[in-house]
């Protein structure tokens, strides 16, 4: 009889955990919406939910340390005439974040340092573009104020934000309603998932197709897809029998899964949260009470469990916080913004060292908020890989120095040829940063 040989990895003993009482947030009434996006965004500066509003859309943005119970009287953010169903900071600049909503239109809009004094009605772009409500937003990873949009008009839109204009309209690929949207490491790459039953890779600039896989998941219920490590996709979604399964894919040989596992019998839909430092995957069910995490390495079968948080409570959406708003001294190496019915609860992932010094096998480089590439040179065809730094400091030193300007303006002279039929809208976002 053979003995079976635990597999050895520094994540095996990560262990999840909810902050004390008074560190969550509050009295918020978390909106009602049945869509299957996250509710929440969070970066190292703000924490954005969408909550419950009359006559229109709105979402509160709150500094991380304004802790506690949150007054009914606290301005929103609320320019949307229709429920707002996604939102998303920027990945270069913490006070811009862009939502989209039920009215067809994306908004950007600007935060001050402090969070919001005054409700905000007026956003410093709207982007028109979508004929029907749209519920995918993404940022691209390395680009400057370029901005990826999907709505329930079955077409992708990518933006550029500084002249507020769609410059690629992918409007004839998808034929049904579009479940996720997401970019690769380097956004050279766009990965979607639709209710057609097909997994697209697509080339951006293009509008083409790369490859694509017809039913990665049996069952009719919705897929979610992500990139994670060497170009491989991971795609959560159901069997026939309306079991939930993660499975792992190769873009250059989609006939197989490289593995695929049945985890259990829930309805909510599974999203992926990946983490590309350590090679993580958090999947987060909507409804569900825990969250399941698992190591995505090379070896089979590829996707191994590690473990799973649970609680009581069922989530109603989740926020991810960058790695660079992490506390690297605790050996944290995720926190979730946990959405209930009436308050936002942080949890955060550690792993158990006995060492104060830094961990530099868990806190390899990580991606920083520079953007490797402006918006017109990504469009016009060069890439730019992440441009990474160090958080063996902490990463409170460098947002300090930097002093983020977005002035707004009305847009006199013609706006650079697009590849879109979408006539641009007049507001102009020009972004200057100062060291």
């Amino acid at each position: 009889m053979s003995r079976k040989v635990v597999r050895t990895s520094k994540f095996r003993h990560v262990f999840g955990q909810a902050v004390k009482a008074d560190q969550c947030y509050d009295d918020i009434r978390i909106s009602q919406m049945t869509w299957d996006s996250n509710f929440c965004s969070v970066n190292p500066k703000f924490v954005a939910m969408i909550v419950d509003a009359s006559g229109g859309g709105a979402f509160i943005v709150l500094p991380l340390s304004k802790t506690g119970r949150i007054d009914m009287s606290l301005p929103t953010v609320c320019g949307h005439t229709g429920p707002v169903l996604d939102i998303e900071f920027c990945p270069h600049n913490d006070n811009i974040i862009a939502s989209c909503s039920e009215d067809c239109s994306v908004m950007i809009w600007e935060i001050p340092d402090g969070g919001l004094i005054s409700p905000l009605k007026d956003p410093v772009v709207k982007l028109d573009g979508h004929s029907k409500r749209v519920g995918i937003l993404s940022w691209h990873p390395t680009a400057h104020n370029v901005l990826m949009s999907a709505g329930c008009d079955n077409v992708v839109i990518l933006w550029n934000v500084v002249h507020g204009e769609a410059v690629v309209r992918i409007d004839s690929m998808h034929t049904d309603l579009i479940y996720s949207a997401c970019w690769n490491r380097n956004g050279s790459q766009i990965l979607t998932s639709c209710k057609d039953k097909k997994l697209r890779v697509i080339d951006p600039r293009k509008g083409s197709v790369i490859c694509e896989k017809d039913k990665p998941h049996e069952g009719s219920r919705p897929v979610r897809a992500v990139f994670v490590s060497d170009g491989k996709i991971l795609t959560t979604g159901f069997s026939r029998m309306s079991e939930r399964q993660v499975a792992l894919w190769d873009p250059n040989n989609f006939s197989e899964p490289l593995t695929l596992q049945e985890l259990d019998t829930s309805s909510g839909v599974l999203l992926p949260f990946f983490d590309p430092d350590t090679g993580v995957v958090y999947l987060c069910g909507k409804g569900d009470s825990s969250i399941r995490y698992f190591e995505v390495t090379d070896e089979a079968p590829y996707v191994h469990y590690l473990s799973m948080y649970s609680s009581k409570e069922s989530q109603k959406g989740m926020g991810y916080m960058p790695k660079r708003g992490l506390e690297v001294n605790k050996c944290e190496i995720a926190r979730f913004y946990k959405l209930h019915e009436r308050k936002c609860e942080p949890i955060v992932m550690t792993v158990p060292r006995k060492s104060d010094l830094f961990q530099e096998d868990l806190y390899p480089d990580t991606i920083g908020p520079e953007p490797s590439v402006e918006a017109d040179d990504w469009f016009a065809g060069k890439n730019g890989e992440p441009i990474l730094i160090s958080l063996k400091d902490g990463f409170v030193a460098t947002t300090k120095n930097k002093e983020f300007k977005v002035i707004k303006s009305l847009m006199h002279s013609k706006p650079p040829a697009s590849r879109s039929r979408t006539p641009p809208p007049h507001g102009l976002l020009k972004s200057r940063t100062t060291l």
